[in-house]
């Protein structure tokens, strides 16, 4: 009996009740390390290349020359071109905004640029933000963009690795999030405003590489997940002003086996909604609110380097009930994942020959 019970359970576990049926369609691929996908009025895309390219790709798949008026990016490890995403008003304005790595080997850092996009190129483009300080290091940059509902931009930065303290000093960019006016100017409602005491584009602080962010559509509740070192990758709930304690909390460990810190709490500092022990690589996260699987909606979806599949992460009332492993039939690192507006999923698989994949209902 306890030996059929056991077979039933892991029936249950690989095949669940509610278990929704889907095709993988391959939009598009053969492109060089790609990062992030934006969608543009009529079905095209424009993707970002780490490789430092930014790309438009047609509704049947065809890959268009890279955009001519962009800046170089520093491509080296992990710096590239990170993230693209659309004003707002882009129907009337064009205006398309790029995180990437700016500088050299011996200082660089998240910068971004926005321009105006025509056909093959992009158009009067200036500098709204750069990353201060500058550092050494090819690594840890975020890079992650999103428009909220207010118009304002938030932008994540990463540590810089061997900077982590960095995070932690609320007069330092490094290991943030980011907020700005669409212009780069600064928001009169930021936390450290008019205190002198903190930089003044600061959102929050306390991150070591965040690669995903995302809105709740519904609540106005913003999340984001972050790499963790060795174990303790984090989702965490946005709120102004929090500090979300890297490196003085935390629940990973050193790549040598030693503390980072003995503390996994502290009263000043958030904790997140969830944690991964062992590290799964977190990078890219959406909310799902289409009507393609409505059985989805409301959920959050999760890529992961280290793993090679995508993690939904079924939220209730804010809290993550529970996790269900997907796409692993891809077998591939996965760098992003989007919302289209048209309900469908969209992965992004990181690769010398990445690949654009969507996720459709197997009965359209």
């Amino acid at each position: 009996m306890k030996y059929f019970l056991s077979i039933i359970f892991l029936m249950l576990v690989n095949h669940p009740v509610n278990a929704v049926d889907y095709k993988l369609e391959t939009v598009a691929e053969g492109l060089e390390f790609p990062w992030s996908v934006a969608f543009l009025p009529g079905g095209e895309l424009i993707v970002a290349e780490r490789s430092g390219s930014l790309r438009r790709i047609s509704s049947d798949g065809s890959i268009g020359d890279p955009l001519r008026g962009l800046p170089q990016s520093y491509v080296e490890s992990q710096g590239g071109f990170h993230d693209v995403v659309l004003h707002p008003e882009f129907a009337s304005n064009q205006l398309i905004y790029l995180a990437f790595a700016h500088g050299g080997p011996d200082a660089n850092g998240t910068r971004i640029v926005r321009g105006r996009l025509t056909a093959d190129a992009v158009e009067d483009v200036e500098v709204i933000f750069t990353v201060e300080p500058l550092k050494d290091t090819a690594a840890h940059y975020g890079g992650k963009m999103m428009f909220l509902p207010d118009g304002k931009l938030l932008l994540t930065t990463g540590d810089g690795f061997d900077y982590r303290e960095e995070a932690q000093n609320i007069n330092s960019l490094l290991g943030k999030t980011i907020r700005i006016n669409d212009d780069g100017t600064v928001p009169a409602d930021n936390p450290f405003v008019g205190s002198g005491d903190g930089n003044e584009k600061i959102f929050t602080w306390g991150h070591r590489n965040p690669q995903g962010l995302t809105l709740d559509t519904d609540t106005g509740t913003i999340y984001l997940h972050e790499h963790g070192p060795r174990g303790g990758d984090e989702l965490n709930r946005l709120e102004p002003g929090k500090n979300y304690g890297w490196p003085a909390i935390t629940y990973g460990m050193n790549y040598s086996g030693a503390y980072v810190s003995p503390f996994t709490e502290h009263p000043s500092m958030e904790q997140p909604l969830k944690y991964w022990v062992p590290s799964v690589a977190p990078s890219g996260l959406a909310y799902y609110n289409g009507d393609a699987f409505p059985q989805w909606k409301g959920d959050l979806f999760v890529g992961t380097l280290v793993n090679k599949d995508v993690r939904r992460l079924d939220m209730e009332n804010g809290k993550v009930v529970a996790e269900e492993i997907l796409f692993a039939e891809i077998g591939e690192r996965i760098r992003d994942v989007r919302v289209g507006p048209d309900g469908f999923i969209y992965i992004l698989t990181d690769s010398s020959e990445g690949k654009i994949i969507r996720v459709v209902p197997k009965s359209s």
